[in-house]
């Protein structure tokens, strides 16, 4: 009885450190472009049309949540972290909201891109806001006091006076917040936030293109901008250009990638680039649309390779990234 008792405790030890240690254990060795991306619990990340912020050693992933069963009445905005950006933990949606500004059935709420400002300490969240027939062609703005807080909604507004539907955030490397958005009559505009990220200060740059998923990232001295055909939900090539200056001028657009591709079948939503101690990559961020599934979308991540005004979106396949170096290699050779 007594060596009986004695196995049984060491089963139950033996379970708790296994439920201990093997619950903590990351999901992902690495980033597998294009298939289910499973967070730290298991769930197939909803963060789509994201936006990705660095606070000290931690990311926070913010996109659309688009699971099932929700409330069809609410838009969701979820937030992941993680510390080396292939394993994510969901933090929850801090964004749970009901139709703010009487925009009727199916109002939209997309692309949400989160700001910290370091002079008033809050999360500012941008999102594009409009009805279901895409005319009121807003921002909205909410904003909170920590990463993962319940933002709330704060206004929205026409930013500089234009269209915006699709927009994008860009970092520069002096810590300078930028705005991207797409303006149909118009083209692609890149705006500076204001002092207190409540507002645009000025327009840097209209590239009279009619892109949207616009990203931009610096390096090396050069602005690389990826910008998407006006195709709605279906793939299209995404197209870049350089400047030497935000203000530009810019250079003609090209593919980066082969263009029957259609860039692998997804579309750009942001530039992150990761600066390590021995090397830099610049990852792009893309969405795999499934609009009857929209709950299946994908996500393809993928390092790009560019320098000297070139830049390239090598075909996916799986990849893994070392934050502290800041180097990145594929999982195999073939």
């Amino acid at each position: 009885m007594k060596g009986k008792t004695i196995f049984i405790v060491a089963l139950c030890i033996f379970g708790f450190l296994a439920v201990t240690c093997f619950g903590q254990k990351k999901t992902n060795p690495y980033i597998n472009p294009g298939q289910l991306w499973p967070d730290t619990q298991g769930n197939h990340v909803q963060a789509h049309g994201g936006g990705i912020i660095k606070i000290k050693d931690t990311y926070y992933w913010y996109g659309e949540e688009r699971a099932q069963n929700l409330d069809t009445n609410k838009r969701y905005v979820s937030c992941y972290s993680s510390t080396d950006l292939i394993n994510w933990s969901f933090k929850g949606d801090v964004v749970q909201m009901t139709d703010p500004e009487n925009l009727g059935p199916k109002w939209i709420l997309e692309r949400p891109k989160v700001y910290y400002n370091k002079k008033s300490r809050q999360y500012v969240m941008y999102f594009h806001l409009d009805d279901k027939k895409y005319k009121v062609a807003k921002v909205g703005i909410a904003v909170c006091d920590k990463p993962d807080g319940e933002f709330k909604y704060l206004k929205s507004f026409r930013p500089l006076d234009h269209e915006s539907r699709d927009i994008g955030q860009f970092i520069d490397d002096d810590g300078t917040a930028y705005l991207v958005f797409e303006d149909r009559p118009l083209g692609f505009h890149i705006a500076k936030l204001a002092d207190d990220y409540l507002s645009l200060e000025k327009e840097m740059c209209l590239i009279p293109e009619h892109m949207e998923g616009g990203a931009i990232v610096h390096y090396q001295g050069l602005y690389y901008a990826i910008g998407s055909a006006l195709t709605g939900w279906r793939a299209n090539p995404n197209k870049y250009a350089t400047a030497k200056s935000l203000a530009g001028p810019w250079s003609a657009f090209k593919d980066i990638a082969p263009p029957e591709t259609n860039t692998y079948g997804s579309q750009s939503t942001m530039i992150l680039k990761v600066v390590g101690e021995k090397s830099t990559t610049v990852i792009f961020m893309g969405d795999i649309w499934r609009p009857a599934a929209q709950w299946d979308s994908r996500y393809l991540w993928m390092p790009l390779e560019l320098g000297n005004g070139n830049l390239k979106l090598p075909a996916p396949k799986p990849w893994t990234l070392d934050i502290k170096s800041g180097q990145w290699h594929y999982l195999y050779n073939n």
